[in-house]
């Protein structure tokens, strides 16, 4: 006589799962954060230089003060953006890394579309179209990405790679030439959109409204990618495209609309970039913002909701450059360096997982 299976206990077992299952994937990262650190402690001494001061100094330059709390979330904001032009392609198995040029073409478009309405439209119109021109230059932009993937095969890593540098000539083509602002002979530059078209802080902030924006998106893009059919259908492609291709699934559809939306997201970062801070396009949007977004996305392990908290930890790690170089008599780029390292450890941490027992599941049938 067959016995049957204890609903209680089944349900148990799930929860185990999934607590295992998410053990994992929280604890993973921490460690390679942690080992990262490690690691550039030796650096640190290697160069004479004291890692507690140098920790030290990251924890009240990025995280120590309201004043470089506000510094961190001013940096956080693109950082959740760029981080989502990862995450979401990601979901279909794409490794997709240039954002950044999603970036720049957001924050060129934004100032290029401006500029004939200075002067006569009013700010609101003129900073609703900046936004708009912005998610759709960069929606095209990776919107190509996925097609050539798609349709001619091209692999995503290399295409948005690509794409990247031609944003970066585009960019320099034009505010160099047809579009560079007489008046600045300092730096090459489109004209200032003007104050009074500029995007305001938060209430009693020196944070702009690129961080609202920023965790609104983070949310609803989870949703999307985990509460709807689109994000069910994608996470299928994402596992085996030839299944969901045997199941019927839109495929094509799925890659191209997902890199629009990655795409829309990072070029928002471009047009904060240049409607909060730095009032027309420049150079400065190539600030590497994008690259950054790449390792978020990497140790929120591409899930849109624990972007948010990783975002503000880099932005920390990327506030505190300017006092360990004034401190420490380091280069401002020192931070960039651990960031680096983070990477690496974190890359070679995804050939870790499934190989610790303690998150192993166990088999039901033993």
């Amino acid at each position: 006589m067959t016995e049957l299976a204890d609903p209680a206990s089944g349900m148990q077992g799930e929860w185990a799962s999934r607590l295992k299952r998410s053990g994992e994937y929280v604890l993973m990262p921490a460690a390679a954060i942690l080992v990262s650190g490690i690691l550039f402690a030796v650096f640190l001494l290697i160069l004479g230089k004291s890692p507690v001061q140098f920790y030290e100094l990251l924890w009240r330059g990025g995280f120590g003060t309201s004043f470089s709390w506000q510094n961190t979330l001013i940096r956080a904001s693109p950082f959740m953006l760029t981080a989502l032009c990862v995450a979401i392609p990601a979901r279909l198995g794409m490794v997709v890394i240039g954002g950044e040029g999603a970036l720049i073409m957001g924050g060129f478009g934004a100032a290029v579309i401006a500029i004939p309405l200075i002067g006569w439209a009013p700010p609101f119109v003129v900073i609703g179209v900046m936004a708009i021109a912005a998610a759709i230059a960069g929606g095209i932009w990776m919107g190509i990405v996925g097609a050539v993937r798609h349709y001619r095969g091209v692999n995503e890593t290399i295409s948005s790679l690509l794409l990247f540098y031609i944003a970066v000539s585009i960019l320099n083509f034009f505010v160099e030439g047809m579009l560079r602002d007489p008046s600045d002979p300092n730096k090459p530059s489109t004209m200032p959109i003007g104050k009074e078209n500029m995007i305001g802080n938060i209430p009693g902030t020196d944070v702009h409204w690129g961080l609202v924006v920023g965790i609104i998106l983070c949310i609803l893009l989870f949703f999307l990618m985990n509460r709807t059919t689109f994000g069910f259908a994608a996470r299928i492609t994402g596992g085996n495209l030839r299944a969901a291709q045997a199941q019927g699934l839109p495929v094509g559809k799925l890659i191209l609309v997902s890199c629009v939306i990655a795409g829309a997201a990072a070029g928002l970062a471009g047009f904060f970039e240049v409607a909060a801070i730095h009032g027309k396009a420049n150079a400065s949007l190539i600030a590497g913002y994008g690259f950054t977004g790449i390792l978020v996305s990497f140790l929120a392990r591409h899930n849109p909701l624990v972007i948010i908290p990783v975002a503000i930890f880099l932005g920390g790690i990327a506030a505190s450059g300017g006092l360990i170089q004034r401190r420490m008599d380091l280069p401002d780029a020192t931070v960039l360096v651990l960031q680096g390292l983070i990477f690496v450890v974190l890359l070679a941490s995804e050939t870790l997982y499934g190989r610790f027992r303690i998150f192993q599941l166990e088999d039901s049938t033993s």
